[in-house]
């Protein structure tokens, strides 16, 4: 393992649209909702042999802190950081790049996510080395591409250029980073062949990444400068609230990948899943003869298709087809699936209504 390198896992969401089992206090990233441990742990646990533990940083939100140490205790606890306000994926890549340059003035990092679900872990980890090695000796902002498997409208598209390495890792010049599209235009991407989903996960050393930001975003590179010096010192925290507060809300796709000559992109051919609401269940968990996912206790009559999350009471269906079916402890969810993705609408609703405040 090279001690110049460094993952970052951001961990910032909210996990709305698994309410009511989400919530504000214990979003998605800390529960386990697929392959029985915290989505977090899981993001780590993939790193084991190839980045050590106190060279992984979690940045969450500064109100998710202490749940995150629980799920992650392996880690040491100056590694979570919390924001104190969302300012999107920008601010917290420019946070990344400072923290890891004011440890180690040569350090590489990845950008990592703790709601994706990955198989084919030794081959994730072998397309992350080839990416660290692609950034470490050169200048280019390295992203994993994922083969679309189908004409995805939820995931950005990433349009491949020049092929740039074509052995056992394919690597190519990245053209341009394309919005999420809509159905017809997704297909054609999906027919071109040129064409990867844009897998939020990036590579790069911290002088590489902040030069692009003092170059395309000035207010978010200040932060990074004016918090690099105060990293690891009493401080950190006040010095974080005060930059946090001055910036605006943008993605580091719309602030430096979209700008960027110098990207490049893997090409990534593990198995990689965006969970991203409850029917995503459907692609973790076997299916009974009815193709129902039941996940706790259940039992369907003349029922099919149904995704039913019930922990610790029994859920029985008669005779419905295609719903999603999800008890917590103060709430229950009942949804079509074609309408899960409107779950977040519920929890806004929900959250005008001060009676409810204690479900979310």
């Amino acid at each position: 393992m090279k001690d110049n390198r460094f993952a970052v896992i951001m961990a910032g969401g909210r996990g709305e649209r698994f309410w009511p089992l989400s919530t504000a206090a214990r979003p998605k990233q800390v529960l386990s909702l697929v392959g029985g441990r915290p989505m977090l742990a899981q993001a780590v646990d993939r790193l084991k042999g190839f980045i050590p533990p106190e060279r992984i940083l979690i940045i969450t939100s500064a109100s998710l802190v202490d749940v995150s140490r629980e799920a992650v205790p392996e880690l040491p606890p100056a590694n979570v950081i919390g924001e104190p306000c969302g300012r999107d994926t920008a601010a917290a890549c420019a946070l990344g790049a400072a923290v890891v340059k004011a440890r180690c003035a040569e350090g590489t990092f990845c950008i990592l996510t703790a709601d994706h679900v990955i198989r084919k872990i030794d081959r994730f980890l072998q397309i992350l080395e080839h990416g660290f090695t692609v950034a470490e000796r050169g200048e280019s902002l390295v992203t994993i591409g994922i083969k679309p498997t189908f004409p995805s409208t939820g995931f950005g598209y990433i349009d491949c250029g020049e092929v740039l390495s074509d052995g056992d890792v394919r690597v190519f010049k990245a053209r341009r980073f394309v919005e999420k599209p809509d159905a017809k235009t997704a297909e054609t991407y999906l027919q071109s062949g040129h064409y990867l989903w844009n897998s939020g996960m990036f590579i790069w050393k911290a002088d590489t990444l902040l030069a692009a930001l003092r170059q395309f975003e000035k207010p978010v590179y200040d932060m990074a400068a004016a918090m690099l010096p105060v990293v690891d010192t009493p401080a950190f925290e006040a010095g974080l609230t005060t930059e946090y507060n001055r910036l605006g809300r943008i993605s580091i796709d719309y602030a430096v990948m979209e700008k960027a000559p110098n990207i490049v992109t893997a090409a990534g051919d593990f198995e990689w899943y965006d969970v991203g609401s409850w029917p995503a269940l459907e692609d973790h968990f076997e299916k009974d003869a009815d193709g129902n996912v039941i996940v706790g206790d259940g039992v369907m009559l003349d029922s099919a298709g149904n995704v039913v999350v019930s922990g610790n009471r029994l859920t029985a269906l008669i005779g419905v087809k295609d719903l999603v079916v999800v008890h917590a402890e103060k709430a229950t969810l009942i949804c079509p699936k074609s309408r899960a993705q409107d779950v977040k609408q519920m929890v806004q609703l929900l959250a005008r209504k001060e009676q409810y405040a204690d479900v979310l």
